[in-house]
């Protein structure tokens, strides 16, 4: 690995020299290399949000408006990327109405999403299906199942059973495959979209050993990736330590939930981590301080294990802390904590790679707050802590890039002066 302190005190010699070079724009696709994010050969780091509901809201022509202007909130904080669902179950404005069966209506909301998330400069990850039941779930995969005369007795046969595994295959197939109405361009080669997810918060509770959903991710990110070979894939999970290291299971709530965060991210296909922070629901009965040392733990341990065991960059997918339960000043300091500890890995060359906090609303989405919700106008200095982090994260991508632009230049001149050389040598022999 390069020494990237000398590499931003040269960038900043650059700078006082007045040499400024533009950043590219946010097109292409996001690869990874070792521990970080690659777009337009540069490492990537970014600064995000979750909004479960553009799908829903954009599928109604009479809330459609709610996406475009979150988007462009979003962009004026300087986000440059969202997680959404790209699933909705036999619910309401359902995508899949029934297995194999889809609703037209829906989907041109989803590509409706897509478009303008590319008209903002603004990546997506997109998840593929829900632990809960909200938006219908592993559960309602199960109740298609026994519909059919399947013997399911449990949701976590959504991890087993074969029919079921079909219904979710061909999901991926049908999402991955669609020809965006809008764009024109296939799921699979929009590069708008950054990654897809597996499950949003897998958990397999009849099966703590981690067997069950270490198989499970293992075929589905198989299957996934022989469909698409453009996109980045990440699992969903929370971060949950489970038997492969069992000596830092003491860094986990009191729960098991068989999840594996060094195992299942090792599974070839899986391209990064992901990790949740919820302190105020995992330790309810926890006073602040214990809480705020368990997130310093939390934050610190999943680095260092991206960094040094994964060697794989690691976004911290979700996060928030409810105004229900406590001040806005306490989940300011939540936010502060977390974007610290993501700024001093990546200002190194970390793995930590960028947060997306739960969650961002627009106004006049009274009836959707869930107490974690962030609306800008409404939390200035929650919006305020956001843009900062926004700025931190692209002053370092923009100091990498301007180094390797001016590593290219470098070598350009190198070329030509080679030649000129050479030319020279010729005319002194002739």
């Amino acid at each position: 690995m390069k020494h990237w302190g000398l590499v931003f005190l040269v960038v900043l010699l650059v700078q006082k020299q007045g040499i400024f070079l533009p950043v590219e724009a946010d097109e292409g696709f996001i690869t990874t290399k070792g521990v970080q994010f690659i777009l337009n050969g540069s490492p990537f780091y970014t600064n995000g949000f979750n909004a479960y509901w553009l799908m829903y809201f954009a599928t109604d022509p009479s809330t459609r408006n709610k996406v475009s202007s979150v988007f462009q909130e979003a962009k004026d904080h300087g986000l440059t990327l969202a997680r959404t669902w790209a699933f909705n179950d036999a619910q309401d404005r359902a995508l899949q109405t029934s297995p194999g069966s889809y609703n037209e209506q829906t989907f041109q909301g989803l590509d409706f999403v897509i478009s303008e998330a590319k008209r903002y400069a603004i990546k997506l990850v997109l998840s593929l299906v829900n632990n809960y039941e909200n938006f219908g779930g592993k559960k309602q995969y199960v109740n298609w199942a026994r519909s059919e005369g399947q013997s399911v007795s449990s949701d976590d046969d959504f991890f087993t059973n074969s029919v079921i595994k079909g219904y979710y295959k061909n999901h991926i197939k049908t999402v991955l495959t669609r020809r965006n109405t809008i764009t024109g361009v296939s799921y699979k080669d929009e590069p708008t979209i950054m990654a897809w997810e597996l499950m949003n918060e897998p958990r397999c509770t009849s099966d703590p050993s981690g067997r069950t959903i270490q198989a499970w991710i293992t075929e589905m990110a198989s299957y996934l990736k022989s469909i698409d070979g453009n996109h980045l894939l990440e699992a969903g999970l929370e971060g949950f330590y489970g038997q492969s290291s069992s000596q830092k299971q003491q860094y986990n709530p009191n729960f098991q939930i068989g999840t594996d965060f060094i195992a299942n991210n090792q599974i070839p296909g899986i391209d990064f981590a992901t990790v949740h922070s919820y302190p105020d629901q995992w330790l309810p009965n926890s006073d602040r301080q214990s809480q705020e040392s368990f997130l310093n733990s939390w934050l610190s341990n999943h680095i260092q294990d991206a960094q040094n065991i994964l060697r794989k960059p690691v976004l911290f997918a979700e996060f928030g802390k409810s105004s229900r339960t406590s001040d806005y000043n306490q989940r300011d300091q939540l936010f502060n904590t977390i974007y610290s500890a993501i700024y001093s890995s990546a200002r190194g060359g970390g793995a930590a790679a960028g947060g997306m906090f739960w969650q961002l609303f627009t106004k006049g989405m009274d009836s959707f707050r869930d107490g974690y919700e962030v609306i800008f106008s409404e939390n200035p200095v929650t919006a305020a802590i956001i843009a900062d982090q926004s700025q931190k994260l692209n002053k370092i991508r923009k100091m990498y890039a301007r180094l390797r632009d001016i590593e290219e230049w470098n070598r350009a001149r190198g070329i030509r002066s080679a030649k000129w050389t050479a030319n020279n040598s010729s005319n002194i022999k002739n």
